[in-house]
């Protein structure tokens, strides 16, 4: 079974480190191509490419500046442990112990927008470029052009080394974009969260997003690697509704706090 999260846009480089064991990202070739690219633009152009504030667009853009090919812990992090948003707060990997962190490595995986595919204990220079920017580069308009049938592949790799053909679909839209379903040889099964709101189930996305994160400990604390397995997950509050739920579309809800 693989699980795909998304990065986050906050950034973690300061708390103690859960480990220190760690591993080299392994599309490092295609991420210095981007870095190269990023570096021609100024604060400005990252400003307006990104709708973020000039400090913003000036930290990203020293980011890209004094990004190195040679990745250590110096200057470097683990991805689970340097990602700090909304899935990460539900995922607390710094709780995680050298086991969880084990079946972490080969049953997680997350989409990044330069590093293409991050293993957990891949380490991670900070940086911010989002899967859905228009980055303009050699083989296309956008980052989805750029990496084409690598991150496919990639996780092809991942899910041939395990044995079991399951992926768990816990990214965004906008990530998963990345992936090309039809290429990936493994049953598709997404998990969606529900919450309720003045009597009706929807999506609220901070609940959802930290859902996504619960779900993902979940399944590493407990060492599953059956589709099955899933619907027993139970964690704040949310339980499994078989009447609204598919085969590939496992639906969780969880009534107003």
């Amino acid at each position: 079974m693989l699980i795909l999260i998304s990065p986050a846009k906050t950034l973690d480089y300061q708390s103690p480190l859960a480990t220190t064991r760690y591993t080299q990202p392994e599309l490092l070739d295609h991420s210095q191509q981007l870095i190269q690219q990023a570096r021609q633009l100024s604060a400005p152009q990252i400003s307006r490419l990104m709708g973020i504030s000039d400090k913003l667009a000036d930290l990203n853009a020293t980011r890209f500046h004094d990004w190195q090919p040679h990745f250590t812990p110096d200057n470097a992090r683990q991805a689970i442990l340097a990602f700090k948003g909304d899935v990460y707060t539900g995922l607390q990997a710094e709780t995680f112990s050298d086991a969880d962190f084990d079946f972490a490595q080969q049953h997680l995986r997350m989409l990044s927008g330069l590093y293409g595919v991050l293993r957990p204990l891949d380490l991670m220079q900070p940086y911010r470029l989002e899967m859905g920017i228009r980055l303009e580069n050699p083989r296309g308009k956008d980052l989805y052009q750029f990496w084409g049938d690598i991150i496919t592949d990639k996780l092809n790799e991942a899910l041939e080394a395990q044995g079991d053909r399951v992926v768990v679909n816990l990214a965004s839209e906008e990530y998963f974009k990345s992936v090309k379903p039809k290429k990936l040889n493994a049953e598709l099964i997404k998990p969606v969260f529900l919450d309720e709101k003045n009597g009706k189930f929807k999506v609220v996305s901070f609940y959802a997003k930290k859902a996504r994160g619960l779900m993902s400990r979940f399944i590493i604390e407990n060492r599953l690697t059956k589709p099955e397995q899933l619907i027993a997950f139970d964690r704040e509050g949310y339980f499994f509704d078989e009447e609204t739920s598919t085969q590939d579309e496992l639906v969780f809800k969880r009534y107003e706090q």
